[in-house]
């Protein structure tokens, strides 16, 4: 069985294509150097309801994604469009379904601090003629439809649609390091019409596996990596424990608890929770958050983030997730994050108040620093181990 074993690991990295990933400084890091964090966050609140909102208006183009998670977003890799190519720093979002990059005709100031898509140089380029209106949690991003071969990794997807902006309202993409955002969710939630690059890869038989994995370092700005077409058993350790998909639309799975010193503290008989690489920190309800806010000792500071001790990382317990009958500890050096100046944060963050979301979750890149995860859309499940 051990051979069997070992020749299935060998089938799954067939035709893997890795794409390096490096973790750069969030847009989160840019605002509090220039103290500008307060402003932001009260101006932006967050809402965890667009996460798991049903009323997606398809019919005008417009689906709803809340910029708030991009604040915290530090993994960025590298792909090209156009032909001859031109460059762009994404991020590979797995909660979200489109690509969109900023192009030459966008007037606003975010734009100008951008690499910025230029038709006129593609001879692949091809014009769809229909605007979209990308509606986020703290503002729009307007532009039009188009069709152009997109690569990276030496994957080449042709006539692949994207998004081009020609309108970025409001702060939250000038302080970011990106250019523009790959989505990885479900075609579910993509725009009306589309194929979403992942499903275009798949169709033009470009991977060998209908899946892709992440992997993302804990402490050095480069060894992150996604991987499409396989997984490389050598960034995990132990077996790949599998949860099926509970939503097909964002990678959404139920959780079992929540729980501290063996004693839960969240998710009380169960709830659901979406894993994203779009989302850095774990976010949940308010008054759950603050809960745990208080049991880790932490407290909000003048920009209104949560401030705790940075000896209370050697000190406090794991707190521990529960999926699928599995534990997944995250211990407080993971939950508790040093800032510049010494100062430390908390890991966890409100999601804001709603009537749509009980007792709903989204677990960010803290907790996908301690595990290895692979997203299986062939059986509609996620693959967790722990990173090594």
């Amino acid at each position: 069985m051990k051979w069997f074993w070992v020749l299935g690991l060998v089938a799954l990295s067939e035709c893997l294509v890795t794409i390096p990933l490096t973790r750069v400084k969030s847009m989160r890091e840019n605002l509090r150097e220039k103290d500008r964090l307060k402003d932001f966050l009260e101006n932006h609140p967050y809402n965890l309801a667009y996460k798991f909102v049903d009323s997606v208006n398809l019919d005008l183009g417009i689906y709803f994604e809340p910029m708030r998670n991009y604040l915290d977003l530090a993994y960025v890799g590298t792909i090209s469009i156009g032909t001859p190519p031109q460059e762009f720093k994404v991020i590979f979002d797995t909660g979200s379904s489109d690509l969109w990059v900023p192009s030459i005709y966008c007037s606003s100031p975010a734009c100008a601090n951008h690499n910025v898509f230029n038709p006129l140089r593609s001879s692949t380029f091809r014009i769809s003629g229909r605007p979209i209106h990308l509606q986020y949690g703290s503002g729009t991003m307007s532009g039009f439809l188009a069709y152009d071969t997109v690569r990276f990794g030496g994957l080449v997807d042709v006539a692949q649609a994207f998004g081009l902006s020609l309108r970025e309202p409001g702060k939250f993409m000038e302080y970011a390091v990106f250019d523009g955002i790959l989505g990885l969710a479900y075609p579910s939630l993509s725009l009306r019409g589309t194929v979403p690059v992942f499903d275009n890869l798949w169709k033009q038989g470009l991977i060998s596996q209908e899946l892709f994995a992440f992997y993302l370092s804990k402490k050095n700005e480069e060894g992150s990596v996604v991987m499409f077409g396989g997984v490389d058993h050598s960034y995990y350790s132990g077996d790949l424990n599998w949860v099926p998909v509970s939503k097909r639309l964002y990678w959404q799975l139920s959780m079992d608890s929540i729980s501290m010193n063996g004693e839960v503290i969240a998710c009380d008989g169960g709830c659901q929770a979406i894993i994203d690489t779009g989302t850095s920190l774990l976010i949940g309800p308010s008054h759950v958050v603050f809960n745990i806010q208080m049991i880790i000792g932490a407290n909000r500071s003048y920009s209104g983030e949560y401030v705790v001790d940075c000896d209370a990382a050697n000190t406090l317990p794991d707190i521990v997730f529960t999926i699928n009958g599995i534990n997944y500890p995250v211990p407080a050096s993971a939950y508790i994050q040093e800032g510049p100046q010494g100062t430390c944060y908390s890991g966890f963050d409100e999601s804001g108040d709603s009537l749509l979301v009980s007792d709903s979750w989204i677990l960010g890149d803290v907790f996908l620093r301690l595990y290895f995860t692979v997203f299986d859309r062939e059986n509609n499940r996620i693959g967790l181990a722990l990173a090594v």
